[in-house]
């Protein structure tokens, strides 16, 4: 257990999201064992564009700095990740050029409007290369942080200072959209 990949406590100290789980660990167990299932499908770039697109509609801060570490470790830069977000907050998937923001858009979409989303939404997923498959693993993590993201919120966590440290104070600032970050 402990933080997300490549996201170490400095102090040794167990996550703020694990402390939440720490009275139902078994919840805990099941909740990695789904997201554990959910990425053997996407690619770790995907998995990550469609968590922050989804986080940054369900206005989670701690997910959405968590998740934005990932990927500028990883897979985009600052610019890249701003692409993200905006495609995000548009929740247009017919306007996206490129697949992370197909992917982010759709994912946001399905964390708060699912019930509006048609083939239309689909097919644009599709015109980036996604298959059947991954659109149902897009749908499925952005379903994943709907829940995970509400516990954080809903028990009043707030984002790890190791998470607010390895951004710039401006992305930190740009992925506040919910609790504080502080």
């Amino acid at each position: 257990m402990g933080f997300l990949p490549g996201i170490e406590s400095t102090d040794g100290s167990l996550p703020a999201y694990e402390r939440v789980f720490a009275v139902r660990p078994e919840v805990y167990a099941a909740w990695r064992a789904l997201v554990a299932a959910i990425r053997e499908g996407l690619d770790d770039r995907t998995y990550e564009v469609a968590t922050v697109g989804a986080a940054r509609a369900l206005h989670s801060t701690y997910c959405s700095l968590a998740h934005s570490v990932v990927l500028l470790g990883s897979h985009v830069d600052e610019d890249g990740l701003r692409r993200i977000l905006a495609a995000s907050d548009s929740m247009d998937v017919a306007e996206t050029t490129g697949r992370d923001d197909a992917v982010a858009s759709f994912a946001a979409q399905v964390a708060v409007d699912a019930p509006n989303l048609d083939e239309g939404d689909v097919a644009g997923l599709r015109r980036h290369g996604l298959s059947e498959e991954e659109v149902l693993d897009v749908i499925l993590t952005a379903a994943a942080r709907c829940f995970f993201s509400t516990v954080l919120d809903a028990t009043g966590t707030r984002s790890d200072p190791v998470l607010r440290d390895r951004l710039p104070s401006r992305l930190v600032d740009e992925l506040t959209s919910g609790r504080p970050a502080g």
